[in-house]
């Protein structure tokens, strides 16, 4: 499908949902799926929007809390991201994707530890959430837990050999454990997956795999 026809497509999309919303403004859905129509088509603001009015007319819509947190957080606004994913857990508390987003908030505001309950209780309920467990990689690794960081990270690899990311976490955690030729194959699959691997553990990977004199 060329971009064009995708445009064309998403443009329909959204008038038929706009007009849903002046049809039903009341109508959680509508603000819900428009949101995340504007969001795909490349308007965070009118996301924003969508969202948030959704939320005005239910606010324990708990996946409007999540999508509304996500976009939060990609824009920057850490705190209103927290907050919104706060309430999503306080309105169910077994929601995966929170407790993920919930986790990757705390890492950032530099509560490792609190990241790290974040993430594993997000796998505990959702044992196929890849990105919890490849967020759970680096929170451990940060932390200084190899071996926890090694078992997050196979996890992940084994949920999707394909993921990028996962393959590189792989590749730090097994170099963190002085497997330095299995994290080299990691490393150099990680490139291959189109992942931008660091050059300077690259390096470092050389060092260790170089003869020695």
């Amino acid at each position: 499908m060329s971009t064009d026809t995708m445009r064309e497509d998403l443009g329909k999309i959204i008038a038929e949902l706009e007009q849903k919303c002046v049809d039903k403004p009341k109508s959680v859905p509508a603000h819900h799926h428009l949101g995340l129509v504007y969001l795909k088509a490349g308007r965070p603001d009118d996301a924003v929007r969508e969202l948030e009015k959704a939320l005005e007319l239910d606010p324990h819509s708990v996946m409007t809390l999540v999508n509304l947190g996500a976009i939060y957080f990609d824009r920057g606004e850490v705190g209103k991201a927290r907050q919104v994913n706060e309430q999503a857990l306080k309105v169910a508390p077994e929601t995966a994707q929170a407790h993920a987003n919930l986790g990757l908030i705390r890492q950032q505001q530099g509560e490792v530890d609190k990241a790290i309950e974040s993430y594993t209780r997000a796998t505990r309920i959702d044992p196929d959430l890849i990105t919890a467990w490849v967020n759970l990689t680096t929170a451990q690794l940060m932390a200084g837990n190899s071996g926890a960081a090694l078992e997050a990270a196979r996890q992940a690899v084994s949920l999707d050999p394909n993921h990028g990311m996962a393959q590189n976490n792989l590749a730090v955690a097994l170099y963190e454990r002085k497997d330095f030729q299995k994290a080299r194959q990691h490393a150099d699959t990680a490139a291959r997956l189109g992942y931008s691997v660091d050059p300077r553990f690259v390096e470092a990977l050389d060092r260790e795999l170089a003869p020695s004199a």
